[in-house]
């Protein structure tokens, strides 16, 4: 994640919020200090709060049938009816907050589900922090069944008393609610806070009432926030503030207060015109592609179920504002509700029954692939589910099936090297480099991942010699972060090793939200034709101990995003690729993005940044101007590539 930013172009503090201290400039010295202070030599001050290995809870044991109006999600989820007394609410969710806004890298795992009705008023309004690892959701099928009247907010992380920052805000999700903003006082009351960076969804969210802030201007500073995700959702005016980059979908917005380095917006209302690169704003009218992700239901007889939005094309707007979300519904009955403590075979063997997959918050350590092979399978996580390694298994594999959806998973290496930690569609010929099956896949029906995440280090030492591959056609990415860890646990060049983030060897696949960082050779290879990317972020390793160690073919470094040569068609909107090469400051990378020319290839809204070491030489292929120390978080642009 980025480690430090520069506000350029900001609005201030919107006119109708309360003037605050304005976001703090810092010189180059100072940043190389909160660079240094935020990395040091190990595993920085992020990780300070976790000590040693996580230690893996123990599994709750299998317990009888669940009672009717039970749904069996286990002791991690909480579920919330409007009928209890606000005050029992506040103190469950203030406990699980104290516990987890600190706790980065550590195992426990929370769900909060509110069922449809409302919640807290204007005289004891709710207020829901969210910490790490934690899911707030609504239970209706239209974020307009569940109102909040209160909030539900991030703030900044202090890591010390005076640098309060929310660049790693990660692992946390908000979705199918509605947060009528009031309550608290002074500045926590100008707006609803979401301070989060990546891997912190924000999906069918309807604010009203007040502003949202995607960054906490009321704590003492730096305030720097990295970037997220929103999706199907309805705001008024949104401050961005400080995010570097952001992107935005099919969603209805008021107003965008400002831009720094990278904004991108698809099929969104509302927002600011293409302007790329001053302001640097990408505007497509319609998302290519789109499928919102799966979310669990209960209905006034208290039945649960989980409800699978359609598929859309060149969309636009939300898909509840106008009427009910087009898609399918799926009793619970139809999923077998896993808990930490369950076998991969156990697993197996109720998908091979044609059960779905809904995985209960916790970590589960995954021995052997979890197989998915019938077509329209749903698996779906609650809590930030994660699954971990064991042994170098590959945890998660999809056939070459339609309609297959993957979402809200986090999958997590193990010390044992894994070929990699998701699967779509099987290699037919590993050998030959980039070739994929005879694959049964549906255009109008695209296998789905939405807010799959990986990691490879950070809660402990973890190795993977890539994390997502991509074999099958017509596959949708829908929110991605793979992430080869810059701090935490098991962190270090030869510690926490992994080539590549994502491979692509599909035709006809589609990424909306596509973050990919740190890895150690290409972070993402695309092989397939007909690819199209929507918003890309990537940072390149900060650990290369040299630049022997990081260099191919008389090239300098990797590319951020290799696509191959034998590529005809691909198009890619809002792309940046950083550098911090904090080991060794000497060190250059030749590009941030490497691309054959030719017609069908063509890349919009490019950009690379220097964070405070190293040397990015060119943008894209050999044409860009380099980034170095000399404009230390000045981008340099390239509109329109091919």
């Amino acid at each position: 994640m980025p480690l430090a930013h520069f506000p350029a172009r900001s609005a201030g503090t919107p006119a109708d919020v309360p003037q605050q201290p304005r976001l703090r400039i810092r010189s180059i010295a100072g940043t190389a200090a909160l660079l240094i202070g935020l990395i040091g030599s190990g595993g920085g001050v992020a990780a300070a709060s976790v000590a040693g290995a996580p230690q893996t809870p123990t599994p709750a044991p299998r317990q009888a049938a669940p009672q009717a109006g039970d749904p069996g999600f286990g002791p991690n989820v909480r579920i919330f009816d409007p009928s209890m007394p606000v005050a029992d609410i506040q103190a469950t969710v203030d406990a699980i907050a104290a516990a987890q806004v600190d706790d980065e890298m550590g195992s426990k795992r929370y769900s909060l589900l509110f069922k449809p009705g409302t919640y807290g008023t204007a005289e004891e309004p709710l207020i829901v922090q969210v910490g790490y690892s934690t899911e707030v959701a609504g239970l209706g099928a239209s974020p307009t069944d569940v109102t909040i009247n209160g909030h539900v907010d991030v703030y900044n992380r202090c890591l010390t008393a005076d640098n309060c920052i929310a660049l790693n805000n990660f692992w946390r999700s908000l979705s199918n609610l509605t947060i009528n903003v009031t309550g608290l006082d002074g500045c926590r009351s100008s707006a609803n806070f979401w301070a989060a960076s990546q891997a912190s969804p924000m999906r069918r969210v309807n604010i009203t009432g007040g502003n949202l802030s995607l960054m906490d201007y009321c704590t003492a500073g730096p305030q720097y926030a990295s970037g997220g995700f929103i999706s199907d959702s309805k705001t008024g005016t949104v401050i961005n503030g400080s995010q570097q980059q952001y992107f935005v979908r099919d969603s209805s917005i008021g107003d965008w207060s400002n831009g720094v380095w990278n904004q991108v917006f698809s099929g969104v209302d509302g927002a600011p015109a293409q302007s790329f690169p001053n302001p640097p704003y990408t505007n497509l009218a319609g998302t290519p592609v789109s499928r919102e992700k799966p979310y669990l239901t209960v209905d006034a007889a208290g039945q649960y179920g989980v409800f699978v939005p359609g598929v859309r094309r060149d969309s636009a707007g939300t898909t509840w504002e106008n009427g009910p979300t087009a898609g399918r519904s799926i009793p619970l009955s139809d999923f077998f509700v896993a808990r930490p403590g369950d076998s991969v075979k156990t697993i197996n063997s109720q998908l091979a029954r044609g059960k779905n997959l809904l995985l209960t918050p916790g970590v589960y350590d995954i021995d052997q692939s979890i197989e998915v092979k019938r077509a329209n399978t749903v698996v779906l996580g609650l809590g930030m589910a994660t699954l971990t390694a064991v042994n170098g298994a590959v945890p998660l594999t999809v056939a070459d099936v339609p309609g297959v959806d993957i979402a809200a998973v986090t999958v997590d290496a193990g010390e044992v090297n894994s070929p990699a930690l998701m699967r779509i569609g099987k290699v037919a010929d590993s050998a030959g480099g980039g070739q994929k099956s005879l694959n049964h896949s549906d255009p109008s029906n695209p296998t789905t991942l939405h807010d799959v995440f990986f990691r490879i280090g950070g809660p402990h030492v973890g190795k993977a010699s890539l994390s997502l591959e991509v074999n099958s056609d017509n596959v949708l990415l829908d929110h991605i972060w793979a992430w080869r860890a810059d701090h935490g646990n098991g962190v270090g060049w030869t510690t926490n090793t992994a080539d590549n983030g994502v491979i692509i060897n599909g035709d006809h696949v589609t990424a909306t939200g596509l973050f990919v960082e740190h890895y150690q050779q290409y972070n993402v290879i695309w092989n397939g034709e007909h690819g199209k990317t929507v918003f890309f972020q990537n940072e390149l390793p900060y650990d290369a101990p040299n630049q022997a160690a990081w260099q191919h073919d008389g090239v300098l470094g990797w590319a951020g995003y290799k696509i191959a040569d034998s590529v005809k068609t691909h198009e890619l909107w809002g792309g940046g690729s950083y550098v911090y090469n904090n080991v060794d400051p000497t060190i250059h990378a030749t590009r941030g993005f490497e691309v054959p020319v030719t017609p069908g290839v063509r890349l919009r809204g490019l950009l690379t940044v220097n964070l405070g070491a190293g040397t990015l030489d060119h943008v894209i292929n050999d044409t860009g101007a380099p980034v170095s120390t000399d404009a230390v978080g000045v981008p340099s642009y390239v509109a329109s590539f091919g």
